[in-house]
């Protein structure tokens, strides 16, 4: 459900933002140091820092105002 979107980000930013995705299933350590309690969560990080996070399915632009903001 939200994997178009993330990859329409990683398009739209590309060369300006790193974007991943990670199973929390196979994944499960980093999505206990994140701190991951529902899904989808969207953890915004700068410098290796968290700024910003979204919980749910929220539509494209709630992703890229977060972007546009803090770049």
């Amino acid at each position: 459900m939200l994997s178009p979107v993330i990859e329409s980000l990683a398009d739209q930013y590309e060369g300006k933002v790193l974007v991943g995705k990670v199973n929390v299933d196979e994944e499960p350590d980093l999505a206990r140091r994140f701190g991951v309690m529902s899904i989808p969560t969207v953890v915004f990080l700068k410098n290796g820092q968290e700024f910003d996070r979204k919980v749910g399915v929220m539509p494209p632009q709630a992703f890229s105002g977060v972007l546009d903001t803090n770049l």
